[in-house]
């Protein structure tokens, strides 16, 4: 079996773009696999499931599809054949008719969370000080600098709507919960988690983990890639 027999899609979440995954990506690529990042819109719910739609077209199957917070919400909504496991980092899984607010406010937020509203515009911004604060608390002033500057604005309309049957309903799913998480709080995580029985990996990482704690994320994305590849070794 060859090292690129198994592509990877990395979904990022609100307030982030692709580049968010950029040291994910190289150590993937390096090892021979195909990885797409797409840019979500963020516009709603429905475009953004279109984006990772486009994405997993462009690519041989079978996929890993891996979403970080938000974006767990997105990759559960694609319906493509392709995808052989989810990887979700610290991710929301909202179920069968639920919202993404829904669970995003599950439960109080962290005393260091940012409070969230729409400008003027109607579009919600991460606003100053929270790249640091809660967003990535364990990252260094590049990366926060980075983060901050290309940081993306989410839509009501990606957070408001109710989600069609989950894609993690149907597939192998495994779940990093970000222990140290101060926009998603890890109760809430693990409770996501659990209930779509997804292989649980709780790591003392915070919210944005395949920036500030790589390895972690790499060695959870390598498992159901191995995953996956075993399942087409055992299929005649």
């Amino acid at each position: 079996m060859s090292s690129n027999d198994v592509s990877v899609v990395l979904v990022h979440g609100a307030w982030a773009d692709g580049s968010s995954w950029s040291k994910i990506i190289r150590p993937l690529a390096g090892e021979g696999v195909r990885v797409s990042a797409p840019q979500l819109p963020l516009t709603s719910y429905r475009d953004d499931v279109a984006a990772v739609d486009r994405a997993l077209e462009r690519l041989p199957g079978p996929v890993v599809l891996a979403g970080h917070a938000y974006g767990g919400a997105v990759i559960a909504g694609t319906r493509s054949d392709k995808v052989g496991a989810l990887v979700y980092v610290a991710g929301l899984a909202p179920d069968d008719g639920e919202t993404v607010a829904n669970v995003f406010y599950r439960s109080a937020p962290h005393p260091r969370a940012p409070k969230l509203a729409p400008d003027p515009h109607g579009l919600i911004y991460l606003p100053d000080g929270a790249f640091g604060a809660a967003f990535a608390q364990n990252a260094g002033a590049e990366e926060l600098a980075l983060l901050a500057a290309v940081q993306k604005p989410i839509s009501p309309d990606c957070i408001t709507v109710a989600v069609p049957r989950p894609l993690w309903k149907d597939r192998p799913a495994w779940f990093l919960v970000a222990e140290q998480d101060r926009m998603i709080l890890h109760e809430n995580q693990r409770f996501m988690a659990e209930r779509m029985q997804a292989r649980v990996r709780p790591h003392p990482v915070d919210h944005t983990a395949m920036v500030t704690a790589p390895a972690v994320v790499l060695d959870v994305l390598r498992e159901a890639i191995d995953a996956v590849r075993s399942e087409i070794r055992r299929v005649p």
